[in-house]
Formats: structure tokens, C-alpha cells, sequence
């Protein structure tokens, strides 16, 4: 087991589904499990599990930063959360601040279409095409940034969530029904 004390990003990203509500809430997954990025790393399940507890337990925020640049919070992060499928981060863009206020725009406009996590490895091991398999991280920020890393995560609206959620039915109905039928493999 390696343990590794040195800050590192992880860049995802948001895709065609992006979209900043009326109310600057922004919402979609920061990380995925099980997916490497093009680093090679991959985050296991649970990996956030013990930083998101620390957290909550002594009232700290993970930051909503632009760029990574600490100098330059543009925003709330007001949840955040693992599920099966990776981190959801749910925030609220400050418009009220001039750098909030542009991102919003970027994003509406589509200029920016990617979040980068900034963390701290606490326990990872050697992953079987070479990369890291990254098993706990202890979670500082979650950046609106240029350029993504990780392309599969990505932020939605409320309404594009739920979309999600019916299309990744429809995809496991299909699956199902191709190997019930012994066909063809999605």
C-alpha cells in the first residue's frame, strides 16, 4: 500500500448537459469510480468516504475554486456526496463576486465544460494497466476549470439529472433485454 502526501487534481468533465439554473446551482459528479482518467488513475468506490466524514464532523467546506487557484473561490459547494457512481457535487455559483459571475456566463456560453478535484492521496495502489488505483483521497476542492481530465463526469441542471437517470435506465433495460435474447452486448 503507497501513502503520498503531495496535493494533485483530477480534471473531469461536464459535457453537452451543462447548464447553470436560475438560482447559479450548478450539479453533477466531480469523479467517477472505476473509470481511469487520462492519467491513468482510477478512484475506487469510497475513496471520499473518510474525507467527506472529517468534514462534515468538523463543519469544513470543501472549497468551489476557478482554476485551482485559492486565490479565486467563485462559489459554494452545499453538497456533496458518493454514490454508486462516483462524487455529486451540487453548488451555487456567487454572481455576486465578478469571477462567479463570469463563470456563469462561460458556462452558459459553453467556453468552460470542466471540474478538477484537488486532493490529497492518503492510500492507493498499483492498478493492473500500470496507473494508481486511488482507494482514499482526502478531498480539499472541486475547480470549474479549461480543461477536463476525466471525460465521462460532467455537471447538469435538475432537469438533465433526471434525464440521466431515465437514460442510464434505458441502457441497463437494454442490456438486460440483449442478454436475455443471448444477443448482442451494449
Amino acid at each position: 500500500m503507497k501513502v503520498e502526501t503531495g496535493f494533485e487534481h483530477k480534471f473531469s468533465r461536464f459535457g453537452e448537459m451543462l447548464t447553470v439554473q436560475d438560482d447559479n446551482v450548478i450539479q453533477g459528479y466531480a469523479s467517477l469510480f472505476g473509470e481511469a482518467d487520462q492519467g491513468g488513475d482510477i478512484v475506487a468506490a469510497g475513496a471520499y468516504g473518510a474525507s467527506l466524514k472529517q468534514l462534515a464532523k468538523t463543519g469544513c467546506r470543501v472549497k468551489m475554486l476557478w482554476q485551482h487557484d485559492p486565490a479565486q473561490p467563485i462559489g459554494v459547494w452545499e453538497e456533496l456526496r458518493e454514490d454508486g457512481r462516483g462524487l455529486w457535487v451540487k453548488g451555487r455559483l456567487l454572481t455576486e463576486i465578478s469571477r462567479g459571475a463570469e463563470a456563469a456566463a462561460l458556462i452558459a456560453a459553453g467556453a468552460i465544460e470542466g471540474l478538477s478535484i484537488g486532493y490529497r492521496t492518503k492510500r492507493a495502489r498499483k492498478g493492473e494497466a500500470g496507473g494508481r488505483v486511488l482507494t482514499e483521497v482526502e478531498l480539499w476542492e472541486v475547480s470549474l476549470v479549461t480543461f477536463p481530465m476525466l471525460p465521462s463526469a460532467r455537471i447538469m441542471g435538475q432537469k438533465a439529472e433526471a434525464e440521466d437517470r431515465e437514460l442510464r435506465q434505458l441502457v441497463s433495460d437494454l442490456r438486460r433485454a440483449s442478454r436475455d435474447m443471448g444477443g448482442l452486448t451494449l
